[in-house]
């Protein structure tokens, strides 16, 4: 099997790990040419998980996305989502034409609220049926220093879903699959969220018993989202929620040290505003721009999810922190 990866952030880079250390053959699109040059010449990438080593005679790089695409089979889509569509859409229609495409995208586009998923049908027409995407419980720093992680496969082939999804277990990271393609999107959608909202705690000097709360909360008011939105799809999945992907993959967001969401939540929480949390991260937080995308999906859906307000209020209607965590300590269980 020969992958593209379009994307060489940490994530992009931890999962390029686990294809190599499996001996796949990689077409790498960089879109920086000065650190693929480097890379090329000194076997890591300059940037992200600088401390991993590659074998070099696995992997062809470019910066022609292109060229990428065309030589692969399978292309692992690993950029963040508020850049994903300026990436591919200068591609033609079908470009994707017989691929398989693996999406390790953890958010929504910003600019039409779609799902990678429902973007690749509309540009591409790629049917949903070759779309399997990868989410999890899983930090690219564990990954990278081999720290045994766990990453949930989800596709409607199941066949095709565990075949490749085989190529990235190792010995330190383990594949589950499952047949929820649309709400494990969601699910990835909203955790980050939370993750928002559980540094904001943690800026505000709120302790782990109510961080605990918060969360146990979430967890309850993301399944009721997910069970309302995926019912408008007529797909047919009954998912465990409780599982790594859904319930696993929130816990660690929220809690990990290594969560973006959970740093610049942190920082609002401390009375950064948004535009210096940004500066101040230096990476893509993709709970910000989800707030604003659920709570424009739930316009018309009409879902009960009071904690995702309530961080939309904040982020994006300069609710103060203070007294909107407030509010929300009221009706928590």
């Amino acid at each position: 099997m020969k992958i593209a990866i379009v994307g060489s952030g940490s994530w992009a880079t931890a999962l390029a790990k686990l294809l190599t250390d499996n001996k796949v053959e990689l077409f790498w699109w960089f879109r920086n040419t000065p650190a693929m040059e480097h890379f090329k010449q000194r076997g890591h990438n300059p940037s992200y998980l600088s401390k991993s080593y590659f074998d070099l005679s696995r992997i062809r790089f470019s910066d022609s996305l292109a060229y990428v695409i065309e030589n692969a089979e399978a292309v692992l889509l690993a950029t963040p989502s508020a850049y994903l569509q300026q990436a591919l859409d200068a591609l033609p229609k079908d470009a994707f034409e017989g691929k398989w495409i693996i999406s390790a995208v953890k958010g929504i586009l910003p600019e039409k609220t779609e799902l990678i998923s429902d973007y690749l049908k509309r540009v591409f027409d790629i049917p949903l049926e070759r779309f399997i995407t990868v989410l999890g419980p899983c930090h690219a720093e564990e990954v990278a220093s081999e720290k045994l992680s766990y990453l949930t496969f989800s596709g409607l082939n199941g066949e095709m879903t565990q075949q490749l999804s085989g190529y990235f277990e190792t010995l330190y990271l383990n594949t589950r699959i499952n047949d929820d393609v649309i709400g494990v999107q969601y699910a990835a959608v909203m955790k980050n969220i939370y993750a928002l909202g559980a540094g904001i705690a943690h800026g505000l000097d709120y302790g782990d018993n109510f961080l605990s709360v918060f969360i146990a909360n979430a967890a309850s008011e993301m399944t009721r989202f997910l069970q309302k939105i995926t019912a408008t799809r007529a797909l047919s999945q009954k998912p465990n929620y409780a599982s790594s992907v859904y319930l696993g993959d929130l816990l660690v967001t929220c809690y990990s040290l290594y969560s973006r969401n959970r740093m610049f939540g942190t920082m609002i929480g401390k009375g950064y505003s948004v535009k210096a949390a940004q500066l101040e991260l230096g990476m893509v937080a993709e709970g910000y721009n989800a707030s604003k995308c659920i709570h424009d999906l739930n316009s018309n859906l009409a879902a009960e999810i009071p904690i995702a307000l309530t961080i939309y209020q904040i982020l994006w209607q300069n609710a103060a922190a203070e007294s909107a965590f407030l509010d929300l300590e009221r009706i928590l269980i």
